[in-house]
């Protein structure tokens, strides 16, 4: 068993908030790779009208732009790294268009059929955590920039896990920007009512560790499955993790 490397406490704290892809959920190599897919076909298109040459979207790619951001957001800021300039367009324009929201809806599309063909799973040790947390008395809630969030949350078997739930359909909704800006968590600690301070926010994107510090929560786990614990504390975690087992909960 992994031996404890941090402790919660229910009595320094009310609120727990968990980002869902590789945190909750093992999906977030199956979002990279729907990244992948549709980004290289629009860079290898690119680099033959254009006469460039435009490197294959990487794992390095997918952390430093993608990861943890809102679709468009995540388009938007990759293209940006680049050079490339496209139009924003909206939420409805279909795949088949070269707009920052088309190459989002032709990720999500993609996203959409491994989910229906492999399904997904929850890491049993943040399953338990957030269990463990519940029977403390801390509330819990899950925050996502996916729009699949419950689609997702249901098909890993933990559909009513949460009590909270603040996603890329309730981000849209309220009108909340995406991370790092803070407001996704800030939002999920207003509905348990908890303060920011007395509430602990575990990430494993760098997008969510820097929005947890912006919003001046108590505490900050990192969650580093993927061998970025340096620039996740660079970002504002206040520990690194590898895994939601080395969390200990105390009265």
């Amino acid at each position: 068993m992994t031996a404890p490397v941090v402790a919660i406490s229910a009595a320094e704290f009310d609120a727990v908030v968990f980002d869902m892809d590789g945190v909750v959920t093992d999906t977030a190599v199956v979002h990279r790779r729907a990244w992948q897919a549709m980004f290289d076909p629009f860079l290898a298109g690119l680099a033959e009208r254009s006469d460039t040459v435009q490197r294959p979207f990487s794992a390095d790619d997918y952390l430093r732009y993608v990861d943890g951001k809102q679709r468009a957001d995540g388009v938007a800021s990759f293209l940006s790294s680049r050079s490339v300039v496209l139009p924003r367009g909206s939420a409805e324009d279909p795949p088949g268009e070269e707009t920052v929201w088309a190459l989002a809806n032709r990720k999500d599309e993609t996203f959409q059929h491994v989910l229906m063909s492999d399904g997904a799973k929850a890491f049993p040790s943040t399953v338990g955590l957030v269990r463990e947390l519940q029977d403390h008395g801390l509330g819990t809630a899950i925050i996502s920039a996916s729009r699949n969030c419950q689609a997702i949350l249901d098909a890993a078997g933990i559909g009513d896990l949460f009590p909270v739930r603040v996603d890329g359909l309730e981000s849209a909704r309220l009108g909340l920007p995406g991370k790092p800006d803070p407001a996704v968590f800030l939002e999920a600690v207003r509905r348990l009512g908890a303060s920011p301070r007395r509430s602990v926010v575990v990430e494993d994107a760098l997008a969510g560790v820097q929005a947890g510090r912006d919003g001046e929560f108590g505490l900050v786990v990192g969650v580093d499955r993927v061998g970025q614990a340096d620039a996740l504390r660079e970002h504002g975690a206040d520990v690194i993790v590898t895994d939601l087992a080395e969390v200990r909960v105390l009265p």
